[in-house]
């Protein structure tokens, strides 16, 4: 393989993308077909009546200072949800070509998979190992050429969803080594802001197949914004950027993500994390002492994964006190399991003391 574009559809390697309305502010704006008011909001504050301007170069140099990346190897998108998207799209030709993944697991990449055609592998995390990945079973599976195509991308989520564990980093250098000019490895760190960990986006200079997903939807607490940030090689992210619609991001958006980034925010953040990580600490003690537990997974995220003796109550019971949760009972292997995502600590007392609350009787639920 001469290039990592040599895994891309062909049809997509030369692929101009669409040429957008040029950003200047400082003309008339005859060029774009847009409406010269807006109704909506003052148009001469948000200017929202003109398409958006690209990310800022300002955003962008923030934003590779936060991942220690060089420009070239940063692409914003619509939420991480995107960049999984835009890779099964630029990567994979529906009928002829396979992901991998490894569950259970964030479900997008089965979903996205499936709506662009692409053929699914799965390689299960080893559950009598704390749900470690198989790393012999992912790149046999990855190297095995079959009726279902050639694998070309391979997803690893770290710290995983939702059981919380994360995948050490030479454990992600070795699984690129091994599939170098045969997939992509695409690791997606949603959560990596609360495992302590750098992430691995410093590998990207060495590993031409490695793909970094990253988002603001967790830790930055910017889910409604829907911003997130694809980190590879710059021939990858020129292809996805091709692949992209224009305006990704909304006016509203990149000035939220101007604001996130400044450098009071950003200590803003480090000390909400740290509020949170106490309270994921009080809250699996609590859990620890309740009867109605039977395990917690250790945690590098802002979630745990806790096995009920009755996973079916306990949420009945969380309902009756106005406290959704998410039930994984009917994953295999996660059978009367539940994922706590970690509140705030009047959220928390809330949750705990629903958990506390008597058994609902038979015939209650849904009333």
């Amino acid at each position: 393989m001469n290039s990592v574009l040599d895994l891309a559809r062909e049809d997509l390697r030369s692929r101009r993308g669409y040429l957008a309305a040029s950003p200047a502010r400082d003309s008339v704006r005859l060029h774009a077909n847009e409406a010269p008011w807006c109704i909506a909001t003052d148009g001469a504050e948000a200017r929202v009546n003109w398409y958006p301007p690209p990310v800022s170069g300002d955003i962008i140099e923030r934003l590779c200072s936060l991942y220690s990346v060089a420009a070239g190897q940063v692409l914003v998108t619509r939420g991480s949800d995107e960049g999984i998207d835009i890779l099964m799209r630029s990567f994979c030709a529906a009928g002829r070509d396979s992901v991998l993944y490894c569950p259970p697991t964030f479900g997008m990449y089965r979903q996205c998979a499936e709506i662009q055609g692409a053929a699914i592998v799965e390689v299960p995390l080893l559950a009598d190992q704390g749900f470690a990945l198989d790393v012999d079973g992912i790149v046999e599976a990855a190297q095995v050429e079959s009726a279902r195509g050639a694998v070309k991308l391979v997803f690893v989520c770290t710290p995983n969803n939702p059981t919380g564990n994360p995948v050490a980093t030479d454990v992600i250098r070795h699984l690129c080594c091994e599939l170098s000019g045969r997939a992509l490895v695409v690791v997606d760190e949603a959560y990596v802001e609360f495992s302590g960990r750098p992430g691995v986006a410093g590998l990207l200079d060495g590993l031409p197949n490695l793909v970094v997903l990253r988002t603001l939807s967790k830790a930055f607490g910017l889910a409604g914004a829907r911003c997130g940030v694809v980190l590879a090689h710059p021939d990858i992210i020129n292809l996805l950027r091709s692949v992209l619609p224009p305006y990704v991001l909304p006016t509203p958006v990149v000035n939220l993500l101007d604001q996130a980034l400044q450098p009071e925010r950003l200590l803003l953040l480090r000390k909400n994390i740290d509020g949170l990580l106490q309270e994921r600490e009080r809250v699996n003690e609590a859990l620890a002492r309740s009867p109605h537990v039977v395990k917690i997974w250790p945690s590098a995220a802002n979630f745990l994964l806790v096995r009920f003796r009755d996973a079916r109550g306990v949420m009945q019971r969380c309902e009756r006190g106005s406290v959704l949760l998410r039930d994984f009972s009917y994953v295999p292997g996660l059978e009367n399991c539940i994922r706590v995502t970690i509140g705030t600590a009047e959220d928390n007392r809330r949750f705990l003391n629903a958990l506390a609350m008597e058994d609902v009787a038979p015939g209650d639920a849904g009333q």
